[in-house]
């Protein structure tokens, strides 16, 4: 279980990478496609005509994606006896949790998509620093050996 929880754990960081790479390439190929005459506005973006779309697309999609893994990742942690797993399994679901709504709320305030962007470097952090939990040893909890008392 705590091979399980560490590879979670990874996948979360990973899909950070991706989610990056994907907003990167819609935004830089949209750039792209304006410097050689194409026109964005509402009708390009909504008829998928715009340059860059599958990829603004697969970002959006991908982000569901975040929240099973990191459920997973909670579940995992009850049995993977990692210490302070739980904890930071609860810490990685409750900063998916925001980035979710962050990215959700910047399609109505385009300057919470700063936040949205900043804030996945948190969750790549606190993910990394999850799947580092596992290098430290489980506690074992020994019985103390018996004392014999001595006699004079």
């Amino acid at each position: 279980m705590r091979a399980t929880y560490r590879v979670l754990a990874f996948v979360i960081a990973a899909l950070v990478a991706v989610q990056a790479a994907a907003i990167g390439y819609a935004v830089f190929e949209q750039l792209h496609w304006v410097g050689e005459g194409g026109t964005l506005d509402a009708a390009s973006l909504e008829s998928g005509e715009a340059a860059g779309m599958g990829a603004m697309i697969f970002h959006a999609i991908n982000g569901a994606t975040f929240l099973l893994v990191s459920l997973a990742l909670l579940v995992v942690s009850f049995f993977a006896k990692i210490p302070k797993g739980v904890r930071w399994a609860v810490i990685v679901l409750l900063c998916t949790i925001v980035q979710i709504a962050l990215g959700t709320l910047s399609r109505f305030l385009s300057e919470i998509g700063a936040i949205h962007g900043a804030w996945a470097l948190v969750l790549f952090g606190v993910a990394v620093m999850a799947a580092m939990r596992t290098r430290q040893p489980a506690v074992v909890e020994e019985p103390a050996p018996e004392v014999k008392a001595q006699v004079a």
